[in-house]
This record gives C-alpha cells, sequence and structure tokens, in this order.
C-alpha cells in the first residue's frame, strides 16, 4: 500500500501509461538575477540554476524534444512526454514571447506543459495566454511554484525577493483557470523548525496546491550559501531529521495532493553537499521505512480546514 500519493502512479492513471517530463530550457533569467530584486539570485541558487540535466538555450525547442525523447524512449519505452520548462524563472519575459515558446512546444507526444516559475512573476496575461494554448493545441498545463518554506523570516535570509503574500496572491488567481498546481519546497532550511514544517504543509494543502516537490538544501559551489558553508555559520540537518520532516510533511497534507518527489538529487561536481553523501533512493527508502514504521500516512494529521472548531455543531439528530 502507498502511503502518500506517487507522481509515477499519477500520471500512469491520468494518461494509461507510462510519462516522463522533458527538460526545456530557454533564455530566460531570473528578476533576483538581473538587478530588479537583486544580483546574486537566491543563496542557494547556482549560475546555471537547476537545469543540471538540460541542453542549451540555443538548441531550438523542437530539437531539444527530439533528442531527449531519442534518450528517453528507448531506455524508458515511454510514448507519452511533458515539456518541463525548468530552468530560473520562465514566465520571466515578454508575454508574447513566453506564449510562442509554449506554442513551440505543442509537438507531437507532447500531452502536457510544465512551467516553472516564482509567485511574483505570473499575472492573468500569462494565464490567459496558456489557456489559450490548452484549449487549441490540447495540451495539460501544469504550473510550479517555487515557495520553499512558508516562514517569511527564513524566505528573507535566503534572499528570495517575496514573501508568503505573493505565493498566497498566485495561487488565488490559479482557481480561475484550467491548470494543476505544484508547489516546490526546500524542507530543511537550517532557519526553519518543525513548526515551520507544519505550517508550510497547512498553507500549501488550504491554498489547494494539486502537487508538491520536496527537497533537501544544497550547498552549491560558487554561492552565497556555500561562503556560509565554508565559513562555518550554518548548520546543516542531520538526514534523520530530514526523514522526520518529510514524514512531519505529509502527515499535515492533504490527502489528495500528489507528490512529484520526496527528495531531489543534484549532480556531485556542482555541490559542495547533497543529500548527506547518500544516493537519493537510499532517503526516499528511509522515509517509507519511517512512515511504515509509525503506521502513519499521507493526511492523516490534516484535520484543520472546513472549519475545525465548529464541526462539533455538525453532528445530525
Amino acid at each position: 500500500m502507498e502511503r502518500y500519493n506517487v507522481y509515477s502512479s499519477y500520471l500512469k492513471a491520468t494518461y494509461g501509461e507510462k510519462v516522463y517530463k522533458l527538460p526545456i530550457s530557454i533564455p530566460d533569467t531570473c528578476p533576483n538575477r538581473d538587478g530588479t530584486l537583486g544580483v546574486r539570485g537566491c543563496v542557494y541558487c547556482g549560475s546555471i540554476g537547476a537545469g543540471y540535466e538540460n541542453l542549451p538555450a540555443s538548441v531550438t525547442i523542437q530539437e531539444q524534444i527530439e533528442q531527449n525523447i531519442a534518450h528517453i524512449q528507448p531506455k524508458y519505452k515511454a510514448k507519452k512526454f511533458i515539456a518541463y520548462f525548468q530552468n530560473f524563472t520562465n514566465t520571466y519575459l515578454p508575454p508574447e514571447t513566453f506564449r510562442d515558446y509554449l506554442i513551440q512546444a505543442c509537438q507531437p507526444d507532447i500531452v502536457g506543459i510544465a512551467v516553472a516559475t516564482r509567485p511574483d512573476c505570473i499575472n492573468k496575461v500569462y494565464l490567459d495566454y496558456m489557456a489559450e494554448i490548452k484549449e487549441r493545441y490540447g495540451v495539460d498545463i501544469l504550473v510550479e511554484f517555487g515557495l520553499q518554506t512558508a516562514n517569511y523570516k527564513t524566505l528573507q535570509k535566503i534572499n528570495r525577493g517575496h514573501t508568503l503574500a505573493e505565493y498566497i496572491d498566485a495561487m488565488m488567481m490559479m482557481r480561475e483557470y484550467p491548470f494543476r498546481t505544484c508547489t516546490h519546497v526546500i524542507l530543511d532550511l537550517p532557519w526553519d523548525t518543525m513548526d515551520d514544517v507544519v505550517e508550510t504543509a497547512k498553507i500549501i494543502s488550504a491554498l489547494g496546491s494539486d502537487e508538491v516537490k520536496l527537497h533537501a538544501l544544497y550547498v552549491i559551489k560558487n554561492t552565497v550559501l556555500a561562503d556560509w558553508y565554508h565559513q562555518g555559520n550554518i548548520m546543516l540537518v542531520p538526514v534523520e531529521e530530514y526523514v522526520d520532516r518529510v514524514v512531519t510533511f505529509l502527515e499535515y497534507s492533504r490527502p489528495d495532493i500528489v507528490f512529484q518527489r520526496l527528495i531531489g538529487r543534484a549532480p556531485k561536481e556542482a555541490t559542495e553537499f547533497a543529500n548527506w553523501g547518500m544516493g537519493w533512493w537510499k532517503i526516499r527508502d528511509m522515509i517509507d521505512a519511517a512512515l511504515l514504521q509509525k503506521d502513519t500516512w499521507q493526511g492523516k494529521k490534516c484535520d484543520y480546514l472546513g472549519g475545525k472548531a465548529v464541526r462539533k455543531f455538525m453532528t445530525k439528530d
């Protein structure tokens, strides 16, 4: 029995077969890098963002899709794919330019488009363009927001350039559109406590995020975080605490949320520290074992929505 909603199972149930994401790069950046909000980005973000498996943005989108399919299809026997605009902030472009890139991704065998962005980099113009493309080309749309934590003080510490309010605003806008949403969370930020883990799960659940990506904090080379790490200014949590935080997050999450991942991965050559030197699958297995040992599951403690304090008056005669 699965004790949380697994992304691969959701995709197979939705599309009837295996579906794989294809990372797509476009020549974008981030308001936290171009001087609008800052120049070095979030304290943990490296010079290439998160696109370690991406092809260069100089390669056309059609070519990126074709090359990725040629690599993935023989290995995983997949026939359907999601074009994942992954790196940096993919809506941080003129709206018409953004629209053109999405249209280029509407190729044969692409059943969906995923767009990674920031909560402060989206509005109804971009959403209307995505709605137009969804209707015209028959592709599903998933919008992925980087939140990382609900603790506004931690957001300031990591130089996110936005607060919790922008995430709330973005999620409220999304309610008017036929898209799925995913929220990214770094679950072991050194300034967060277990109370922050619980509150982040609650806020994400209350605002209706359909999916969540959890991952541990990486120390990427040549970042502000790497400087702090070498100077001894941060204390990273042990892997056992990360596992506890994941279990707690799952318990307080809405039962229907789909988890794209519980732990991420980063190449060793790009990091000073990643996943405690362990394979990501080992940490996933530790999480599964902890859920089983504690006899707990996703949504077990999700009792706080829908007017908890007045439920006692809802009993029938």
